[in-house]
């Protein structure tokens, strides 16, 4: 998606009226000029463009007989996620025009914002009082609509985006860029538009397939246009250790992220108001850890080991979990941090108490004499959330690490990710979660997993599933939860599609990026307008691919 080509000024003949200027950006756009036609209900239909041309940059046009134009109805804007409320009026609309500006406070906190905008509609930027014709931006503190909504008006030749924070006027660029490409114009009229849950995004397994740091650049630019604004990355685990550590090294796998990279990636995402979500997955999943620390892995009572987990009963375990906290905290300022805490192969044998003695030891030890091993794994679980919160940080965990009946519980201000009901360890349903006031964020296997090679009965999902069916309170399977006052905005804060490299060859970065861009697309719909999706599938997938998301 690249950023289109200014159109040259040299180019406009003296007197031409300003549309000219405006078609080249347009189809810098990648937009097709089109003309009023008839559509079917189920596709996409951009608005109506006048016979008669009326630029929205000229000053008050009239026909030939002096008489001022009409103008039908306007409609809604195609984009993706759809507009959650627009109030249509009658008017000209807005386009690029030759001498149309991106107006904002270039010292203020929408510089970025602005910059960004007009170079991907090819204008200029410029301070001070808008005039006609222009496009402007503005932070304003008592409007509503949360941090990331926004308002956009489109009036008398001009439209102003503004929103109480920097994210929602982001957001509404997003709309006015998507607008353009649908519809060859911004409809005359009001949007208010925010988004239905918090948390939105992709998260990525790079631990056991390297992806380049473009790559993951890349994929931040299309969740940003798609208002996605978190990115998860799960960088440590059995197959590879993916970023740089200057406390560890010899853990780092040899094709890693350097920090410098991580940076980049980091501050590209926080200009795209895209949250970047560390994880270093323990007590399992530490295998690329465990090599360089045989010392540290679980061994059963008959000395059989259980690969990628360490021994929690060892203090050192702990010692160097934390240490690579510590260090790549500061590296990721973003308010959350995963601890992962999934798949301890510990509880999943029979006995576990009678396979794991040293682990049950520890237990009494330091929780008494009732205690077992899962208090010693919940144990590992709230200490490491507690390191996480003195760095900082919100603790996130996956569901199969917090269990129910021990001697001690899950912290309750760990956020819940579910993503199974499928293991026998894992089986606890989505409602118990919720009914002990915790906040989950879904992570659906059935419908948000893509697993490279398809393994285990898991399948590359096209996003028809997500966009049809699943909704943030389908948790688990494909029954969402039946009490609706449990999976609210404020309980179930929202989703992310999963990438994991299980099978790392299986496809390549491209054929993954490529596999995964519908889902995304279907996900954001859903996450920002709890609507019922206002075009059939196919007609969805058409949008899409004239928005280039």
């Amino acid at each position: 998606m690249g950023l289109p080509v200014r159109a040259a000024k040299a180019a406009i003949l003296r007197g031409s009226v300003v549309g000219a200027a405006a078609t080249a950006v347009l189809i810098g756009l990648g937009c097709q000029q089109t003309q009023p036609t008839q559509h079917g209900s189920g596709s996409p239909r951009a608005p109506s463009v006048p016979t008669r041309q009326h630029t929205a940059g000229s000053s008050a046009a009239t026909h030939a007989g002096g008489a001022p134009p009409t103008w039908p109805r306007s409609t809604a804007p195609r984009t993706i996620p759809s507009v959650r409320a627009f109030t249509p009026r009658s008017g000209p609309g807005w386009k690029p025009g030759k001498n149309s500006r991106v107006v904002a406070d270039l010292k203020g906190p929408l510089a970025d914002e602005a910059r960004m905008t007009a170079a991907e509609l090819g204008l200029r930027t410029a301070s001070g009082t808008p005039r006609r014709g222009d496009l402007s931006l503005a932070v304003a503190p008592g409007q509503g609509g949360g941090a990331e909504g926004y308002t956009l008006t489109v009036r008398k030749g001009s439209a102003r985006v503004t929103g109480p924070a920097t994210a929602g006027v982001f957001y509404g660029t997003r709309t006015v860029k998507q607008a353009l490409r649908s519809g060859g114009k911004l409809p005359e009229g009001v949007i208010h538009d925010r988004p239905g849950r918090a948390q939105r995004g992709l998260n990525l397994d790079i631990a056991r397939k390297f992806y380049t740091a473009g790559w993951i650049e890349a994929r931040l630019r299309e969740m940003a246009d798609l208002k996605l604004n978190q990115l998860g990355l799960h960088f440590s685990d059995d197959q590879g250790f993916r970023i740089q550590s200057d406390t560890n090294p010899e853990i780092v796998s040899p094709q890693h992220l350097t920090k410098a990279q991580v940076r980049r990636i980091v501050a590209l995402a926080r200009q795209l108001h895209i949250t970047v979500v560390p994880e270093i997955d323990s007590p399992g999943h530490l295998g690329a850890v465990i090599r360089q620390y045989p010392e540290l892995q679980l061994r059963n009572a008959g000395g059989t080991s259980f690969q990628g987990d360490v021994d929690i009963s060892k203090p050192g375990s702990a010692r160097i979990v934390d240490q690579l906290m510590r260090e790549y905290a500061p590296l990721f300022p973003g308010r959350y941090w995963h601890l992962g805490a999934d798949e301890y192969l510990a509880l999943t044998v029979k006995d576990p108490e009678a396979s794991f003695p040293q682990l049950v030891a520890a237990a009494k030890h330091k929780y008494g004499s009732r205690a077992t091993v899962q208090d010693l794994a919940t144990g590992w679980l709230n200490d490491r959330a507690e390191v996480a919160r003195s760095l900082g940080k919100e603790p996130k965990a996956w569901n199969d690490g917090f269990f129910s009946g021990g001697v001690i519980a899950p912290d309750k201000n760990i956020e819940v990710e579910y993503w199974t009901g499928r293991t026998r360890w894992a089986a606890r349903p989505p409602v118990e979660y919720l009914r002990e006031g915790r906040n989950v964020v879904n992570l659906n296997s059935e419908y948000l997993y893509y697993v490279l090679g398809e393994p285990n009965g898991f399948y590359y999902p096209t996003g028809k599933r997500i966009y049809d069916e699943w909704t943030p309170g389908t948790l688990r399977g494909t029954q969402p939860v039946s009490d609706e006052k449990l999976t609210g905005p404020s309980r179930v804060l929202g989703a992310r599609f999963a990438v994991w490299s299980d099978q790392p060859e299986a496809q390549t970065e491209q054929q993954v990026a490529r596999g995964i861009r519908l889902p995304l697309a279907a996900l954001s719909q859903r996450l920002w307008n709890p609507g019922k999706p206002p075009l059939s599938w196919s007609a969805f997938i058409r949008l899409a691919d004239r928005l280039g998301v």
